[in-house]
């Protein structure tokens, strides 16, 4: 769906999970070359909050908007969705607000670019 040019993601990404090692080394620099393959698609922007930005909402945990109309949180043990406005409010607040901080373009592009001269070294 990232590649159909029908829909457009945001998307904010802890620079702490470039470097949380999930699946090994050759998987890490595999995700990493991803993202710095796709990070210029008209239908993504990406974000990435720096390990020092200083934020006024806590990042965790992850949570997915979908159309305005339903936030997503996926758990160790189930999902749970939000519906009501005031909390599709309170999310959009708390987005923007990480959004605000976060790098994008050639400062996100540095980061992700520090993570894979990280797994290419291990």
């Amino acid at each position: 769906m990232l590649y159909d040019g029908e829909h457009h993601y945001d998307v904010i990404l802890d620079e702490q999970a470039l470097y949380t090692k999930i699946g090994g080394t050759k998987v890490m620099r595999e995700q990493i070359e991803r993202l710095l393959r796709d990070i210029d698609l008209p239908s993504l922007s990406l974000g990435v909050l720096a390990a020092t930005a200083e934020v006024s909402v806590i990042p965790m945990p992850g949570f997915s908007v979908y159309d305005d109309a339903r936030v997503h949180y996926e758990l160790v043990s189930t999902g749970v969705d939000v519906t009501g406005p005031d909390e599709l409010a309170f999310h959009d607040k708390a987005f923007n607000a990480l959004s605000s901080v976060a790098c994008y373009g050639d400062a996100a592009k540095d980061l992700i670019t520090k993570a894979m001269v990280f797994w290419s070294n291990d």
